[in-house]
């Protein structure tokens, strides 16, 4: 997510086509695409969605953040005015989206070194204010792309297998309670009958 002609269909066509279209058009609500990647011995399939940055669009896109677990919010270091956006774009993710959801920020066209508005420092800062990942990306070049969005879902998998680790840790101590309280009935009914045989002797 992010403005408008950041980039973010052509980070998207690069991680999950290998291509990227100097001439994209702006992405009308929300398209997506898929892509299958190891983490660690596992194979996660990642559902990937493209948001359009326009204001019109924005009543619609937000209503998809509920169910997101990762977020790329994208900025184009030659317009300044794009990263200015980001707060207004941070504070639409942590209204609507999920608590635990993993947040990279992302400054895209790095190529464009010339043009350069926003400095490297400046993301950095951002993203250590606002508790996010960081990365600097060219789509047109390929650079850090692969990695920006492997950073994103390795993060995303290890919170979600955490998340299952401490399910299945609160399931057997609930199990190990209610043997507990089983056992301790079943003493208490054992000394209740052997008191009652004992006084009736």
């Amino acid at each position: 997510m992010g403005d408008s002609a950041v980039g973010k269909s052509n980070l998207l066509s690069r991680f999950s086509k290998g291509e990227f279209h100097l001439d994209s058009k702006p992405t009308i609500g929300v398209e997506f695409a898929y892509r299958n990647i190891k983490v660690g011995d596992k194979l996660a399939k990642a559902q990937i969605w493209d948001t359009a940055g326009q204001e019109r669009f924005r009543a619609i896109t937000s209503s998809y953040y509920r169910g997101a677990l990762g977020a790329m919010l994208v900025y184009d270091i030659t317009r300044r005015g794009t990263f200015k956006n980001l707060k207004k774009w941070l504070h639409e993710l942590r209204e609507y989206g999920n608590r635990d959801m993993v947040i990279v920020l992302i400054g895209n066209k790095s190529d464009l070194v010339d043009s350069r508005e926003v400095e490297a420092e400046e993301g950095q800062s951002l993203a250590q204010l606002e508790d996010l990942c960081f990365l600097e990306t060219s789509a047109k070049e390929n650079l850090n792309v692969e990695d920006a969005f492997l950073q994103m879902i390795t993060k995303i998998f290890e919170i979600a297998s955490q998340k299952s680790l401490e399910a299945k840790e609160n399931d057997a101590t609930k199990k190990v309670v209610d043997a507990r309280k089983e056992i301790i009935y079943v003493v208490d009914e054992v000394t209740a009958t052997k008191q009652t045989s004992c006084c009736t002797s």
